[in-house]
């Protein structure tokens, strides 16, 4: 095992406690302003060290997580360490939303099983992990505003409360409700839904977004899910909004991310970062943990 992670013993302990913590979570969490929202982080542990440089430390900074922590970089055990150690530290301060990539089948063959094979040996800490994943909320509610969830709308979600009757404590399924939301992208210029060129979850229309925001009364849908250059996008009249969270996404793409504040009047503030500087010795769990104590 890799000096500075968490023994393996430990792991269990802190996904125990949380899982404790998110079992008594709604399907649907609904967050009070301010409060600063997150795209994906994807095993880029520095970049998520440096979130928390622009961001504030909690538990100073309410923090909402759109999911999608872990897979493509190479740190993945140690910024779902760090995340998890955060919830159970700070469990009303900290909200994490479950993404597409916290899934038992996405995780081995995008990264994280094989970097838990690698650091520790055996299969055991991915399958704590990925067990632990089942039981994270799907969505969030800020000041009952805003719809947030990882991927986009269902065809099977006509309502928020809709949300509330999903069963959640199972692997992400190849379709269905729980999948689209975890899956789906919005369409720029097409009407209705289709056939996702993922080849899961749907793609939906300024239509779909038009009515479903109008039909339960809020104002806009903020997720995560797609690589966008300036790190986040606006597309359906403003109504969807798009915040990506790693820059320089897998180490090559070049993107900024960013992660966007919003404040007790519902005001927005998008604070855009670049891939974090090097500052000497990597930082890990153990002087991340130290960093927020």
């Amino acid at each position: 095992m890799e000096r500075n992670l968490l023994p393996e013993t430990k792991v269990k302990a802190l996904c125990n406690k949380a899982r404790e913590i998110l079992a008594q979570e709604e399907n649907v969490m609904q967050v009070r302003a301010p409060v600063t929202l997150c795209g994906d982080i994807h095993g880029q542990f520095s970049d998520l060290m440096e979130l928390f440089e622009i961001g504030g430390k909690a538990p100073d900074t309410n923090y909402l997580f759109l999911g999608d922590y872990v897979d493509r970089g190479l740190f993945s055990v140690e910024c779902i360490t760090l995340l998890l150690a955060l919830k159970v530290r700070w469990p009303d301060r900290i909200t994490l939303l479950r993404g597409n990539h916290e899934s038992r089948q996405i995780t081995q063959v995008y990264g994280f099983y094989d970097e838990c094979m690698r650091k520790y040996g055996n299969a055991s800490v991915w399958k704590i992990f990925t067990d632990l994943f089942d039981y994270l909320p799907i969505a969030a509610m800020v000041e009952g505003q805003m719809l947030c969830c990882h991927g986009g709308l269902s065809p099977f979600v006509d309502a928020v409360d809709d949300i509330n009757g999903i069963e959640r404590l199972v692997e992400v399924p190849s379709n269905g409700p729980l999948c689209d939301l975890v899956w789906s992208d919005p369409q720029e210029w097409a009407r209705g839904w289709g056939s996702s060129p993922r080849g899961t979850g749907h793609t939906f229309g300024e239509d779909v977004t038009e009515e479903f925001l109008h039909h339960n009364g809020i104002e806009n849908l903020t997720r995560a899910h797609q690589m966008v250059m300036e790190g986040y996008h606006w597309t359906h009249q403003n109504k969807v909004l798009t915040v990506f969270s790693a820059p320089n996404y897998c180490y090559r793409c070049g993107n900024r991310a960013c992660i966007m504040e919003v404040d007790e009047h519902y005001r927005r503030t998008f604070l855009q970062f670049d891939r974090a500087p090097k500052r000497g010795e990597p930082y890990s769990t153990k002087s991340a943990l130290e960093y927020f104590a």
